[in-house]
């Protein structure tokens, strides 16, 4: 292959940040590596994205007991992929009790977790250093809603003195995905629904539907967010330009898609064929190279008519990456 795997090469470390964004409301981020929130209460504090192993999980264990000894009750899963749940068994030592996520999440891990964790632990061997530590799949104890986008499914923890919002919005990064939104500060916790100046990964996502979800997230006027990747943004303006930086990723992404396939280009050509739009807006940020061909892949299989997105194995990752090479 002309250019390393995925992200095989990427082995510096990012500087991590642990910053206050309300009363109750941290932002856990780290130069465009997956990012968590923290949400601090009175009696209990949750964790919003458990980062990719163990280990990992420890360095942001550490930062929240700068600031509280409180147990971490409550651990959310917004989606499925490694990379976010697989540290969630740390917390249990530091009196986690319950594991929280979507119906389609929950969904989603019975049908393609084990194939994901392989695949995602091959594309990122930096974030899962340390993945002896990893018990196996992470699932949840706690499962929201009936698969069906809104708040009429959500749930509400109450943390003392701070209550947290838990519900599936709608589908987009995946049919899962799901938030943490902190209404009296008007702080919200997006997962991969949204990010702000790093690659949006898109490969398991339903891409047609993912910008009115944005628009239900818009609605909310959160007054900061943290988003899956790339700092925690802060004022309404901030907040509507990372929603406005996602959704021109996606609909940018999914147009030269359906152009691809109404030609009948093969995948290689596709690649060329998107990178047009896509590379001179988005080529600087940080993954764009990992995430563009497995975004291609997807908006190629969408825009023919491939709703359910087909399952990453470390093999069809392989045999894809070589297409594009060759």
């Amino acid at each position: 292959m002309s250019k390393a795997f995925a992200s095989q090469a990427d082995l510096d470390d990012k500087k991590t940040t642990f910053e206050q964004l309300s009363k109750h409301c941290w932002a856990y981020t780290a130069e465009g590596d997956p990012n968590s929130g923290v949400i601090i209460g009175e009696k209990f504090i949750m964790v919003s994205d458990a980062t990719a192993t163990p280990a990992m999980a420890q360095d942001l264990i550490k930062q929240i007991r700068t600031v509280s000894d409180k147990p971490i009750k409550y651990v959310l899963l917004t989606h499925y992929h490694a990379v976010r749940v697989l540290g969630a068994s740390a917390y249990v030592a530091e009196g986690a009790t319950e594991v929280i996520a979507s119906r389609g999440t929950y969904e989603l891990i019975v049908e393609r977790g084990a194939e994901d964790m392989q695949s995602e632990m091959e594309r990122f061997p930096r974030l899962f250093r340390g993945s002896e530590s990893v018990p196996g799949l992470t699932w949840p104890t706690l499962v929201v809603g009936d698969g069906r986008p809104g708040r009429q499914g959500s749930l509400t923890v109450d943390l003392g003195g701070v209550k947290v919002e838990i519900w599936h919005p709608g589908q987009g990064h995946t049919r899962g995905d799901t938030i943490a939104w902190v209404e009296e500060e008007k702080v919200l916790f997006s997962g991969d629904l949204v990010e702000y100046e790093a690659g949006v990964y898109t490969g398991d996502a339903q891409l047609e539907e993912w910008p009115a979800t944005l628009e239900a997230l818009r609605a909310l006027q959160a007054e900061a967010i943290v988003p899956g990747r790339g700092e925690a943004m802060k004022g309404r303006a901030d907040v509507d330009k990372a929603l406005d930086y996602t959704k021109r990723w996606v609909t940018t992404l999914f147009q030269a898609g359906k152009e691809a396939a109404a030609a009948g280009m093969d995948l290689k050509t596709a690649m060329a064929h998107t990178r047009k739009s896509m590379d001179p807006v988005f080529g600087h940020v940080f993954i764009y190279e990992h995430c563009l061909p497995f975004d291609v892949s997807r908006a190629y299989d969408e825009a023919k008519g491939i709703k359910n997105p087909r399952i990453w194995t470390a093999e069809r990752d392989k045999d894809m990456w070589a297409a594009l090479q060759g």
